[in-house]
C-alpha cells in the first residue's frame, strides 16, 4: 500500500508529460558496435545485453530455426571456454544469464555484481567470435532442439494452432516462420549452415550493447573498447531487405480440431503499423485501444460487456505488439462459457467492436488508462533487466534511443480521435485471420 501512495505522489509531481528515467548515453566503437549504457547507481548491480540484429525472419529461406539454433550454440565451447562454461561462471559470480530468440533479433544477457561486468564483457566479447564448431557439437544441439519443438510445439494443440494462425496471417513475410524453425527444416541443419551463419551475422557492427546499473558511462566506454573494439565487423553485412506482405483482400479463418483440447478459444489476428522512428503516434493510440478493449480482465470493454453484463465468455483479451521491425499485428480473443456455441460467442465479441467503433470510448476509462500507462512507467524504473530489454528491442527494430526515450511523453499524448482513427484502420475484417480451437468434433 505504501508503494501504491509513493508512486501516486511521484506521478502528481511529474505531471501529465514526464516520467523518471536514468542516465542514458550512447556511443559507437570505431568497429561498429553501438553501446548504450543506462544508470542506475540504487544496487551495486549491473546488467549487460547483446543484441544481435538477426532474428527467425532473418534466416536464409529453407533454413528455419537457424537463428534459435544458434542461441543454443552459443553456449558450447570456445577458444578459451569449455560447453558449459560460460553459464557456470556467471553463476559462480552469484550471477545469472541466458538468451532468447525473436523474429527480429537474438540477445544473450547476464545480470551480476558491477564488479563483475569486466568478467562478462571478455566471455561475451570472446564467442562473438571464436566459438569451436564441429559436426558432433552441431549434431547434438540439432537433435535437443528437435526434442525442444516436440516437447513445446508438436504436443501442445494450443502452440500449432498459434503457429498455424501466424502462418495464415503472413502469406510473404517471414513472420510466418516459426522461431523454432519448422521440424523439417531444422533436421536438415548442419555444420555449414551454422558456420555461415555465425560469419555474418554475428559481429560488431550488426550487434547493440546495452550495459545497465551501478555503471558509469566512461568506465563502460573504456570496458567496451578494451574487450569488443578489437573484434573485426563484418565487410559487407547485407541488409535487413525482407520479402513484404501483399495487400490482403479477404479475411482468412480456419479451425482447428484436437482431441487433447479441454476449452475452445478464439484468436483473431489483424496486422497493424508498428512503432515509426520519429512518429509514434499511432502506435500509442494502439497502446489505448488495446487497454480500452481488452488490458483488464474486469474493466476493459470486452470484459465488462462479454464476461459480466450478458455473460458468454469465460475470459477476454485485447492485445498490440508494435516492437517490430517490418509490421506489427493487434489481437482478440475469447474462452466461450461452458454451453456457449463458439458462433454466438464470435458474435457477441463482434457486436461489441462494432458498438465501439460507432460511439467510441468512455472517457472515464480513457482517462484512466491514461493515469495508468503513466504510473507503468514509474514502476518500470524498477527494473533494470527490463528497461535494458526496451533499449535493446527497440533499437534492433528500427527505433533510436530517443524514441524509447520520448515513448512516455507520446502515449501521455494520445487523443480519444487517434485511437478511432486507428480503431477503423486496423479494425477491417478483410485484414485479419479468425481462428478457433476446438476439441475433437467440437461444433463451431
Amino acid at each position: 500500500m505504501r508503494k501504491m501512495f509513493r508512486v501516486a505522489a511521484m506521478i502528481a509531481a511529474l505531471g501529465p508529460t514526464t516520467v523518471l528515467a536514468g542516465t542514458v548515453s550512447d556511443f559507437t566503437l570505431d568497429n561498429g558496435l553501438q553501446v548504450v549504457v543506462i544508470e542506475d547507481h540504487r544496487t551495486p548491480v549491473a546488467v549487460q545485453m547483446l543484441w544481435y540484429k538477426v532474428g527467425a525472419a532473418d534466416e536464409p529461406a529453407g533454413h528455419s530455426g537457424i537463428a534459435h539454433f544458434f542461441e543454443h550454440l552459443m553456449f558450447k565451447a570456445t577458444d578459451r571456454l569449455k560447453a558449459g562454461e560460460f553459464s557456470a561462471t556467471v553463476a559462480a559470480q552469484g550471477g545469472s544469464d541466458n538468451a532468447f530468440t525473436s523474429w527480429d533479433y537474438t540477445a544473450y544477457f547476464q545480470r551480476v555484481a558491477a564488479d563483475r561486468l569486466d568478467l562478462m564483457m571478455g566471455m561475451e566479447a570472446d564467442r562473438m567470435r571464436h566459438l569451436q564448431l564441429t559436426d558432433d557439437v552441431v549434431g547434438t544441439e540439432r537433435n535437443v532442439i528437435l526434442e525442444e519443438r516436440s516437447q513445446r510445439t508438436d504436443s501442445d494443440p494450443g502452440s500449432l494452432f498459434q503457429e498455424q494462425m501466424r502462418a495464415a496471417q503472413y502469406l510473404n513475410h517471414p513472420y510466418g516462420v516459426p522461431v523454432i524453425g519448422w521440424r523439417h527444416e531444422i533436421a536438415a541443419l548442419d555444420r555449414a549452415d551454422a558456420e555461415a551463419f555465425y560469419k555474418t551475422y554475428y559481429a560488431p557492427n550488426n550487434a547493440v550493447l546495452v550495459v545497465a546499473g551501478d555503471v558509469a558511462p566512461d568506465d563502460v566506454r573504456k570496458l567496451a573498447q578494451s574487450r569488443y573494439g578489437q573484434i573485426a565487423p563484418t565487410e559487407n553485412l547485407p541488409p535487413r531487405l525482407r520479402p513484404q506482405e501483399p495487400p490482403q483482400l479477404a479475411e482468412r479463418r480456419l479451425t482447428m480440431q484436437d482431441e487433447r483440447v479441454s476449452e475452445p478459444y478464439l484468436m483473431r489476428s489483424y496486422l497493424a503499423p508498428n512503432r515509426r522512428p520519429g512518429d509514434q503516434k499511432e502506435a500509442a493510440a494502439l497502446t489505448f485501444l488495446a487497454e480500452l478493449l481488452g488490458g483488464s480482465g474486469t474493466t476493459s470493454l470486452l470484459a465488462k460487456k462479454l464476461q459480466f453484463e450478458a455473460p458468454v465468455a469465460v475470459q477476454s483479451y485485447a492485445y498490440y505488439d508494435g516492437t517490430a521491425l517490418d509490421s506489427g499485428s493487434f489481437g482478440l480473443g475469447l474462452i466461450p462459457l461452458p454451453g456457449v456455441k463458439p458462433a454466438d460467442a464470435e458474435a457477441a465479441m463482434d457486436k461489441v467492436i462494432a458498438d465501439f467503433l460507432a460511439s467510441g470510448p468512455d472517457m472515464a476509462a480513457f482517462e484512466r488508462i491514461r493515469t495508468q500507462l503513466r504510473a507503468s512507467e514509474v514502476y518500470a524504473q524498477d527494473d533494470v533487466d527490463g528497461i535494458a530489454r526496451r533499449y535493446g528491442a527497440a533499437l534492433t527494430t528500427g527505433l533510436s534511443v530517443r524514441d524509447v526515450q520520448d515513448w512516455p511523453k507520446v502515449l501521455q499524448e494520445v487523443t480519444p480521435e487517434e485511437v478511432m482513427a486507428a480503431a477503423r484502420k486496423v479494425l477491417d475484417r478483410r485484414n485479419a485471420v479468425t481462428g478457433w480451437l476446438l476439441a475433437e468434433g467440437g461444433a463451431q
